[in-house]
């Protein structure tokens, strides 16, 4: 899902309720300074401070009735009639909820002509709305802007005319980077290149010959590049659990979601990323000093670790951490012994580490300090992490980071674990911490990646404290 389609969808929300109110105003104006008054007195004493609170709730109901009535959903694909039968039946729906409160206290409100000529204003002024923001967007798609790259396979009928109809209309939000007719040997290699050259953001295969094998081959490259997958919609017999269907041309494509982190649930999740670390920082403000602190005046070097990481999609970036060992073992771009140090960490791993597979514990390291090893016991070399999420590299909750050297040694399975921001804490994390092994606590962040719900977030974030007690006193 690209970040401008992401933007164009968030963007309806404050132009619908920007709307909603232009039309509760225009009603509310039209009756009292219009002909109408003439026509009929104005026979009750609402003020317009008390009229506008009344609309704002009004408003505020109407949107939760567009989210249900699927206004919201983060299709670039929109089209106007399928919009405007939306708007009608949710403003339809919300005019019978303001009837019936009227209804159960009366004292409420009193004009039907403001109620139903707000009503009516309201599917015309969020349609324009609509129509506003669909012209910016589609303005975007044909400058290329906000277009989502693909790579289409196959040759049939079908795919030729969603080939025709893609580079024909640019509406459509997307662009064809490249076609490939027929599956070769060599398909893996032009699909590694491309991702590498342009910024490729899905395989699309229209052709519905494709055999099964085949395809389960193309799934397993946009797995291993991180990348959308989407296929006709006769490919399989049984459908996926966790799919969307959009047509395109008249031929059906079926995406497959990696996650419920797509759309509204991936705004959601930062929303509250930057709300609960700008919290967090706050709170723990005394502790991040008194850590830095005691970093900087015992041990020569930066007192915040920069760790090279690999997050979302394979892509770098580092990790923020109190320093917990001495500079001159420590490895990175802020030391000029990196190589040392590391020739040092390998010497470590072949007679103190305590873990198999991809990642390494090792136990009674000498290169820590010894406010390193207080830090480290409670999990406050980690606080400075919470800017990682404000900043966006990071998430809260999330599979844990790891090093490239760590995700060089990853098994096919394993680059799941890319598919979403790392995070601060996660499943892993509260459910047995550093004593699981690496297949387990993948298995676990996969579970996670799958079934994600702000919920849940919640629910591991409170556990989280207490997996870190428990953890120290079993030490």
């Amino acid at each position: 899902m690209k970040k401008t389609q992401l933007l164009f969808t968030a963007l309806l929300v404050p132009v619908d309720f920007l709307m909603l109110l232009l039309a509760g105003i225009a009603a509310y104006r039209f009756r009292i300074d219009s002909f109408v008054t003439e026509i009929r007195p104005v026979i009750y004493a609402l003020s317009f401070a008390d009229y506008i609170s009344y609309v704002i709730i009004a408003a505020i109901i109407w949107q939760i009735l567009f989210v249900f009535n699927g206004l919201y959903t983060t299709k670039s694909t929109r089209t106007l009639s399928k919009e405007l039968g939306k708007i009608f039946m949710g403003c339809s729906i919300g005019l019978l909820v303001i009837v019936f409160a009227i209804f159960l206290q009366r004292e409420l409100f009193s004009s039907r002509f403001i109620i139903l000529m707000a009503w009516a204003l309201a599917i015309a002024y969020v349609f324009v709305g609509r129509i506003i923001v669909l012209a910016i967007q589609r303005a975007f798609l044909l400058r290329g802007i906000g277009a989502t790259n693909i790579i289409l396979i196959g040759q049939d009928a079908p795919t030729m005319a969603l080939l025709s109809a893609i580079n024909t209309h640019p509406k459509h939000g997307f662009v064809i980077v490249k076609h490939i007719p027929q599956l070769s040997d060599e398909t893996r290699d032009i699909i590694i290149k491309l991702k590498k050259k342009y910024d490729i953001d899905e395989v699309v295969v229209g052709d519905a010959h494709i055999s099964r094998e085949q395809m389960l081959g193309i799934l397993e490259i946009t797995e291993e590049l991180h990348l959308g997958f989407r296929y006709a919609a006769d490919l399989f017999n049984a459908a996926a659990s966790n799919t969307s269907i959009e047509a395109i041309a008249g031929l059906p494509l079926i995406e497959i979601k990696k996650t419920n982190l797509e759309g509204w649930g991936r705004i959601v999740k930062r929303i509250f990323d930057v709300i609960a670390s700008l919290a967090l920082i706050i709170l723990t403000s005394p502790l991040l000093i008194i850590a830095a602190l005691a970093v900087r005046l015992t041990s020569i070097g930066p007192v915040i670790y920069k760790n090279e990481r690999v997050g979302q999609k394979g892509e770098f970036f580092d990790t923020f951490k109190f320093r917990s060992m001495y500079s001159q073992f420590s490895v990175g771009k802020q030391f000029a012994n990196t190589q040392a140090a590391l020739k040092v960490e390998e010497e470590l791993k072949k007679t103190q580490n305590t873990r198999s597979g991809p990642l390494y514990k090792i136990t009674n390291d000498p290169r820590i300090t010894p406010v390193g090893k207080f830090i480290r016991r409670w999990s406050i070399d980690e606080l400075p992490q919470l800017f990682n999420v404000l900043f966006g590299d990071m998430s809260l909750v999330g599979p844990r980071p790891h090093q490239p050297r760590e995700v060089a040694l990853y098994q096919m399975h394993h680059k799941r674990l890319l598919t979403i921001k790392p995070g601060v804490t996660g499943m892993a994390q509260v459910s047995g911490r550093s004593d699981l092994s690496f297949e387990d606590e993948a298995r676990l962040d996969i579970y996670y990646i799958e079934n994600w719900s702000l919920w849940l977030d919640i629910q591991i974030l409170l556990k989280t404290p207490f997996a870190v007690l428990k953890s120290r006193k079993t030490e």
